[in-house]
């Protein structure tokens, strides 16, 4: 049998979107490439997303859609690799696809298609893919980067990290590439949940799980961010796209604002009720405005004061209810965590990054890629597009 390679010109740790994708685009300028991952399967996260339709892209990517402490920081990569980039590769390869809504595109196979057309473009590219193969240490070298691997040791000019954050461990996410960047003098910014349920406890926990299940377009803001989107009561509290997109920008012990019109008039939405609907109570008139089971639960939970004939009250009053609608507040105890967390916020400090090529500025021929960048996107597909570019930049490095 022959003796398998062990020296390569790039070696990418982490088999996902990025590691795959940044593979195949190193392996096409030429170099010699081999992805490494400690995983049995290659990008299962690429393979869960989107309901198993990987919800790829989003046509509406532009940077100020991602959270980082340099908001500047993903401008490059993003402009030089744009949707359409990774949507001419998906026609070359057969692959179709429809937008959803906001501008999320999926496929319309499987997310198992685009697996394979990243697996299809590394093999074509000459690249090499080792699964089932754990990183124990890395250490630098006069010609680049020694690995110590469950295969033995592998010797490498160049490194790429892929290895992503801490989000869904089930699916193998580690910290490994925070502890590999700390080794190298690299700062971290705080890693936590993001795209996100809320928790709650108490009342409101016990008020949610009743009506667990119901949903409703909503307004919610969390710090200086707002989203107009449908929010899900849950058994352990709130969820839904408003809710996920809002947790990204939540710091613990503050509130979150839920804006039940939408950010319509409430007072002129309720003036109307009371003009259809005089002869009912003003809970039963809300019905028209949400879902009954989330009426019933603002009249127990005292958030709407009822009366018996919305005649009865004056304009005033709904000028208040309307209010308290507007700006229901509400506290979380906390959030699901990794468990459930699509992105992880936070990650390797882009101050010692290269916006550029993604390249430390500290270590000569190391990189960083995807996720384990403090670089996070949106909910809808911005974070994919976020492992394709970041991934396509340091491939373009010299």
């Amino acid at each position: 049998m022959t003796a398998r390679e062990t020296s390569f010109d790039t070696i990418v740790i982490g088999a996902g979107a990025a590691g795959l994708f940044h593979g195949a685009l190193a392996g096409q300028r030429g170099r010699r490439v081999l992805v490494i991952d400690h995983a049995a399967k290659p990008a299962e996260k690429v393979r869960i997303s989107g309901g198993g339709r990987c919800n790829f892209t989003n046509i509406h990517t532009r940077p100020e859609r991602f959270l980082s402490q340099n908001p500047h920081f993903a401008k490059s990569a993003l402009a030089r690799y744009t949707p359409q980039d990774f949507l001419d590769l998906m026609a070359r390869h057969g692959i179709g696809w429809h937008e959803k809504t906001l501008g999320q595109l999926f496929c319309d196979e499987r997310s198992g298609a685009i697996i394979q057309m990243l697996l299809d473009e590394l093999a074509a590219a000459g690249g090499e893919l080792r699964l089932s193969t754990p990183v124990s240490a890395v250490e630098k070298t006069p010609e680049g980067f020694r690995l110590q691997t469950s295969d033995g040791p592998l010797d490498a000019g160049r490194l790429v990290v892929a290895t992503g954050g801490l989000s869904i461990p089930k699916m193998g996410a580690t910290g490994f590439a925070y502890d590999l960047a700390e080794q190298f003098g690299h700062r971290i910014v705080k890693p936590v949940a993001g795209l996100v349920p809320f928790t709650f406890e108490g009342a409101d926990k016990e008020a949610f799980a009743a009506i667990s299940g119901v949903a409703c377009p909503v307004r919610a803001q969390a710090g200086d961010a707002t989203f107009d989107e449908a929010m899900l009561f849950t058994h352990r509290g709130l969820s839904g796209p408003a809710i996920l997109q809002v947790s990204s920008y939540w710091s613990p012990g503050e509130p979150v604002s839920i804006d039940l019109f939408g950010g319509g008039d409430g007072a002129a939405a309720l003036r109307d009720l009371k003009a259809q609907h005089p002869m009912k109570s003003l809970s039963g008139a809300l019905e028209a405005l949400l879902p009954k089971r989330l009426a019933e639960c603002l009249k127990a939970r005292g958030v709407v004061k009822d009366a018996p004939r919305m005649a009865d009250l004056s304009h005033a009053h709904l000028d208040a209810v309307a209010a308290d609608l507007s700006d229901w507040r509400l506290q979380p105890s906390g959030t699901e965590g990794w468990r459930t967390a699509e992105v992880t916020v936070g990650g390797l400090d882009t101050d010692q990054l290269s916006s550029k090529t993604m390249e430390s500025r500290l270590v000569s021929g190391l990189y960083f890629i995807g996720e384990c960048v403090d670089v996070t996107g949106w909910l809808g597909g911005y974070n994919f597009q976020w492992a394709w570019a970041s991934a396509a930049a340091a491939a373009e490095a010299d």
